[in-house]
């Protein structure tokens, strides 16, 4: 995060009026920082080397370059930034093209503003923040999709036994936090883990995983996946 407390965020979307309003409720809550504004994903992809943000605020339907296309075109480019898209509906099909290009979140634009504050501290913290009741069936309909991210060692070659716990309990809607707690390990340990499995799977990132154990069968789709907990 750039600075000790202050989370720099980039806004995209093509309506004016919603932009204006988040920028407006971001500005009045301290730690926060809104470093610019984009009305599509081109003009978003132009602006983000400038900028610079923490993250970025995307919106999934835009004219001229979508938010799936322009998260990848980010991630390409500044892979350290962290971007959450929004959307006034549960867009299955757009939810999986941005996971698959990176997106380390999903959030419905109806989310209340102390849950966006959360979801930008803990996408920042590594976590990956999804919307009340987006999580389980977005691990479901993932893990009957015969199109899924890319195939590469099953996971269980790859992870050893304790890597694989972790991971379940990842896609089962738990903190590192809350790993921690329940496999008696430090916290630091927990993401020393974590790091390891995104690079034995080869996956950009905590969602990614969470596809990978549903796929793998190391968790069910719904398990511990109820409305209104986050994705870690």
């Amino acid at each position: 995060m750039s600075g000790l407390s202050c989370i720099r965020v980039l806004l995209v979307d093509d309506h004016a009026l919603f932009r204006r309003g988040i920028a407006s409720v971001l500005r009045a809550e301290p730690g926060f920082e809104v470093v610019g504004e984009a009305e599509d994903g081109a003009e978003a992809f132009a602006k983000v080397s400038t900028v610079r943000p923490d993250v970025v605020l995307m919106d999934v339907r835009m004219p001229k370059v979508s938010g799936p296309e322009a998260t990848r075109r980010i991630l390409r480019t500044l892979p350290k930034v962290k971007v959450i898209m929004l959307t006034m509906s549960e867009d299955e099909d757009a939810v999986f093209e941005a996971v698959k290009n990176g997106a380390h979140g999903y959030l419905l634009k109806t989310i209340k503003p102390e849950e966006l504050f959360e979801a930008l501290r803990g996408v920042v913290r590594g976590e990956a923040p999804l919307s009340s009741g987006l999580a389980a069936r977005l691990m479901r309909e993932f893990a009957r999709r015969a199109q899924r991210l890319p195939e590469a060692v099953p996971t269980r070659a790859k992870l050893g036994p304790r890597e694989q716990e972790i991971l379940a309990l990842v896609a089962d809607g738990k903190s590192n936090k809350d790993i921690a707690t329940a496999l008696l390990l430090a916290e630091n340990t927990v993401k020393r883990h974590v790091k390891s499995i995104l690079e034995k799977l080869q996956v950009e990132n905590r969602v990614q995983a969470a596809i990978f154990a549903v796929r793998e069968d190391l968790v069910a789709p719904s398990s511990g996946m109820e409305a209104g907990e986050p994705l870690p």
